[in-house]
């Protein structure tokens, strides 16, 4: 088993991934979604928690050797880049998704140096636009970005464009791929279903069962 397909099994084990291709959910966005994925579930699971950690400590190290600092974004990041900190041994700061209103204004949390090259952690990528937002935050605070690690990628065209557009380099444990395919193999979704899920990560804000 590839650590794609063990790291999406474990998401399916945890119920931090539903599937539903017939009854789909909504997304915040308003969008209709086959898929609801929800790694802060994760946190409650030791042994799932401590797989992730080691999979992208090893990911970063391999991807972004030069990394000075591991950043987290608020909040769904944070965790994980504390216990990936944590197994690196480098500085961890998190990074709000607006500054502060009080106090000092701060967007980032911890202390960071001029030009430190730095790799933002997400708990899920779907169009990417929050965590480029935070990375381009922490550059214009003084940060070099090497790129972003994340747990799940939903694989969606205009994620993908996205971080072309900005230049910004993406890793990830699993994907939409090998979620499908995991959750076939175990039974979860009926193999007419994959089609419908394939059919809505191409086009998922047009998409619908009918």
């Amino acid at each position: 088993m590839t650590s794609e397909k063990r790291i999406a099994e474990q998401l399916l084990s945890i119920g931090a991934v539903s599937l539903n291709p017939t009854i789909p959910f909504t997304w915040a966005s308003g969008i209709k979604s086959p898929i609801y994925c929800d790694n802060r579930i994760t946190m409650s699971y030791p042994s799932v928690r401590r797989e992730i950690a080691q999979g992208l400590a090893k990911m970063i190290t391999t991807h972004y050797p030069d990394v000075e600092v591991i950043a987290g974004t608020a909040t769904a990041g944070i965790p994980h880049a504390a216990w990936v900190a944590e197994l690196l041994d480098l500085p961890m700061v998190y990074i709000r998704s607006k500054a502060k209103d009080h106090g000092k204004g701060n967007q980032i949390e911890g202390r960071i140096a001029d030009n430190q090259k730095m790799v933002v952690i997400e708990d899920l990528i779907s169009t990417g636009g929050s965590v480029i937002e935070a990375a381009q935050a922490a550059a214009s605070e003084g940060a070099n970005i090497l790129g972003v690690a994340a747990i799940f990628n939903y694989e969606l065209p205009q994620g993908i464009e996205n971080f072309e557009k900005n230049k910004l380099p993406l890793v990830t444990l699993t994907h939409y791929s090998a979620l499908i395919e995991t959750a076939f193999e175990r039974g979860i979704i009926k193999e007419y279903e994959i089609a419908l899920l394939q059919e809505w990560k191409k086009d998922p804000v047009n998409w619908s069962i009918n």
